[in-house]
């Protein structure tokens, strides 16, 4: 699988950030909710694993077009932070039926912090999925 990924990284990372959007951008009455996930936060998990997966996405192929430096992976996790607020932002305002929340933007902001941390200590298994 990570072969895969590897291999096609930037549009893994495209769809990625597409899901995302289209996730974000659903009305509200088709967003299921379930009182007993939200008493363990499972909203704010998914937030943080979303946003955990799109920053690792564009890591990865920013690593295989060895375009990897210290300034384009700050760049890139504050990129994939800017566009987890952004779309916060958009669905107070633009999308229907949905409310921002400053919770689910901590989230998301944790995943990308995250995503970050974990390339950083794993990004030496890329080694052998070079093309």
């Amino acid at each position: 699988m990570l072969k895969i990924i590897f291999k096609f990284s930037v549009w893994c990372a495209v769809i990625w950030t597409a899901v995302i959007f289209g996730l974000c951008c659903m009305p509200g009455r088709y967003v299921p909710t379930t009182d007993w996930l939200e008493l363990i936060s499972f909203d704010k998990f998914v937030h943080a694993s979303i946003f955990f997966c799109l920053t690792s996405l564009w890591l990865i192929y920013f690593y295989k077009i060895n375009r990897l430096t210290r300034s384009s992976i700050l760049l890139t996790c504050l990129l994939c932070i800017a566009y987890g607020g952004l779309l916060e932002i958009m669905q107070a305002t633009v999308f229907s039926q949905r409310s921002a929340d400053w919770l689910d933007f901590i989230a998301n902001s944790f995943g990308c912090f995250m995503g970050l941390w974990f390339f950083s200590r794993k990004k030496h298994l890329l080694n052998k999925y070079t093309v």
